[in-house]
């Protein structure tokens, strides 16, 4: 059996060569010096092997932990190298890496102003709690479970915007092979309404006057403050002009244009 004294006396040679420890476990020294644990085993009749990690970082004694762990496994009639691969799989199916991938195709089609929304509330309220579950799994309850704290705060559109992004993402999920189902259909009806307060236009010139005469009365943010008192001006959609980018405004001209935004 190997000691971490003997494995410090191993040297590299020309050509990759194994040292065996016990019950299967050995290392592989390769020219290059490095020194990789593996576990060789039968499994229905045929020799397969895992690799274990690589010396100093998997230590004798830890390396000889992970081959007690995958000798359980065979006594149980699973094969080590399956699980792995069904352990990986499910990692790779978690929620927050598919969200990750739609996300990143998303870019070219929505606004920066829209993405940066998307990835707030996902990492803000989604990431937390079903983050690392595998997106196969997730229920229709786990997720209204999710959702009902953002609804408690009294952010209702922002509970409405969280669901429909999920939506998004598991349909993503479906069309990737990786979800059967939008979960979030089961959904509908389950928050409370948006309630939106809808403000008459002003048309009458005198009041236009008064609105006038309280933007330049306004004590607040020197940012809000500017932004009231360029809205008249330019008349764009408070999200575009909160969006603005220099690139877009012309100082030189004396006036201001705004792209189209998603």
């Amino acid at each position: 059996m190997l000691s971490d004294a003997k494995i410090r006396t191993l040297r590299p040679k020309e050509k990759a060569y194994k040292v065996y420890d016990d019950r299967g476990l050995y290392m592989v020294v390769n020219p290059n010096g490095s020194r990789w644990w593996r576990f060789k085993y039968k499994y229905d009749g045929k020799e397969r092997g895992i690799s274990l990690g690589v010396y100093p970082d998997v230590t004798l004694a830890y390396a000889r932990e992970q081959l007690q762990e995958a000798r359980q496994l065979l006594a149980r009639g699973i094969d080590p190298s399956a699980q792995r691969r069904t352990i990986k799989i499910a990692r790779g199916d978690t929620f927050k890496v598919i969200a990750e991938e739609w996300l990143e195709m998303q870019a070219e089609r929505l606004a920066p102003i829209t993405m940066t929304k998307a990835r707030w509330i996902l990492r803000s309220f989604i990431y937390p709690r079903l983050g690392s579950r595998p997106i196969a799994a997730i229920s229709a309850p786990e997720v209204l479970t999710v959702l009902r704290p953002i609804e408690s705060r009294g952010m209702n559109e922002t509970a409405h915007r969280a669901l429909q992004r999920c939506g998004q993402i598991f349909r993503y999920a479906i069309a990737t092979g990786r979800a059967t189902r939008d979960i979030t259909s089961d959904l509908r009806g389950a928050l409370a309404p948006v309630v939106v307060e809808n403000r008459a236009a002003i048309t009458e010139p005198a009041k236009i006057g008064a609105l006038l005469r309280a933007i330049d009365d306004y004590i607040g943010h020197p940012t809000t403050l500017i932004a009231l008192k360029l809205s008249p001006l330019v008349f764009l959609r408070p999200s575009e002009l909160r969006a603005a980018e220099w690139s877009e405004i012309d100082l030189q001209a004396g006036n201001g244009a705004s792209r189209q935004r998603g």
